[in-house]
């Protein structure tokens, strides 16, 4: 297979970014029992990771072009893999901070180089389409494992043990053997090196640029609704089936793993579904069978809570149906990125990837906030209900992005022909 090696390296770094990632909810419940830290010290910890992303996405996208992509790509992984093996023998709140901190900067930088280089070793749109679903759900499949690892480590027994910090060696060791790799790979970056201006502020502002087409407009609403929807499912989940379904709380984290698995099969599915039928057709079609499931799940969930829940065995059906709604979402966020980038030239690649990063980090954000409030004030069915109104938003604006890429593509038909 063609570019195999910088393919494996790029699959390797998602699924070591979404363990850390997507550890912080196990972090914040192990230190309030470790360091006596409140909920709300504790919660602190997502703000560490989110807004180092979208603030270092802002600041260096422009200049990772510069940078080089693999450069930027080993300092994300020398990074990590330094802190994750300090992490264990400093054992207090603090260093949580430092280690999410490191983590938000160093995924900033893998994600903006690795959304690039996608565009270096793919010959065409549907191919870029293809990977890019592929990576997508590789990451997907890093979330679920997460879950399973970190657990193998905590002490069942004792809530103020700080066994569970030892999981930092092995990831620090999965992130030595990506950067070994990585080193070792040959990505030839000279199709965007040649591009870059010889001035720094002129990188700067041509990601600013960006925001004056009409086309990156309407696609950075749909990333920001795509994002604000999946992550406030994501993040409320467990609280859902917790209080709405009635599950005990292990079993609450346990069975919001199937979403993770739901969303890594759908977006490996598209992979292959999206080489034989165009984008826009799967993406529609995933987000009205996304919205029927909420409409026909919220009053399921709602009659399956007059029996005592104690295993996967007696779970409402409403646990197992639900999150798998993971499988219609999962196409359309690796789909539009594709799309976007392999509209544009690719020294612009960099420079969008970091405003989709942004963008996304923002989406996550509010979406979780919003989704936490409406779940304390109106009830966690009311919470989930509201997630039709960014479906159904996204599907507008999706609507006018196809258009707007077919405008694009046949302006630059045209003008190849002549």
């Amino acid at each position: 297979m063609k570019h195999w090696r910088v393919k494996l390296s790029l699959l390797i770094n998602y699924f070591v970014f979404a363990i850390l990632l997507n550890s912080v909810g196990t972090v914040i419940l192990m230190v309030q029992g470790n360091f006596g830290v409140s909920e709300g010290a504790a919660s602190v910890l997502e703000g560490f990771k989110d807004f180092p992303i979208a603030i270092t996405s802002f600041l260096v996208a422009s200049f990772v072009v510069r940078i080089g992509y693999k450069r930027a790509m080993l300092i994300g992984l020398g990074l990590v893999s330094i802190t994750c093996l300090i992490m264990p023998s400093i054992p207090v709140f603090w260093m949580s901070k430092v280690l999410f901190l490191t983590i938000g900067v160093s995924f900033a930088l893998i994600k903006v180089s690795v959304m690039a280089t996608i565009g270096l070793i793919s010959d065409s749109k549907k191919a870029h389409l293809s990977f890019m679903n592929f990576l997508e759900s590789f990451f997907m499949v890093g979330v679920l494992s997460g879950y399973f690892i970190f657990s193998a480590f905590i002490h069942a027994d004792d809530a103020t043990s700080t066994q569970w910090m030892q999981v930092y060696y092995l990831i620090s060791g999965l992130c030595v053997m990506a950067f070994i790799l990585l080193l070792t790979t040959r990505i030839d970056e000279s199709a965007v090196s040649k591009e870059v201006s010889p001035n720094l502020i002129e990188d700067f502002l041509s990601m600013i640029r960006l925001f004056a087409l009409p086309l990156v407009g309407v696609f950075i609403v749909s990333i920001f609704l795509y994002v604000l929807i999946e992550q406030s499912i994501m993040s409320w989940l467990p609280t859902f089936n917790k209080d709405v379904l009635a599950l005990p709380t292990v079993l609450s984290v346990q069975m919001a793993s199937i979403l993770a698995g739901s969303t890594a099969l759908g977006r490996f599915t598209a992979g292959f579904v999206l080489q034989k039928i165009h984008w826009y057709k799967v993406v529609s079609v995933s987000l009205i069978i996304a919205a029927a499931l909420v409409i026909v799940c919220m009053p399921l969930a709602k009659s399956s809570t007059d029996h005592i829940v104690t295993g996967w065995g007696n779970a409402p059906l409403a646990a197992f149906v639900f999150p798998l709604i993971g499988l219609c979402l999962a196409p359309v966020y690796p789909a539009v990125n594709s799309v976007m980038l392999s509209t544009l030239e690719k020294h612009l690649h960099a420079p969008m990837s970091g405003l989709i990063v942004v963008f996304s980090a923002l989406g996550g954000t509010i979406g979780s906030i919003i989704t936490g409030n409406i779940f304390e004030h109106l009830g966690g069915q009311n919470a989930f209900y509201f997630s039709l109104i960014p479906i159904t938003l996204i599907l507008i604006s999706l609507f006018f992005f196809n258009r707007k890429t077919k405008r694009e593509s046949d302006k630059n038909s045209k003008l190849v022909q002549s």
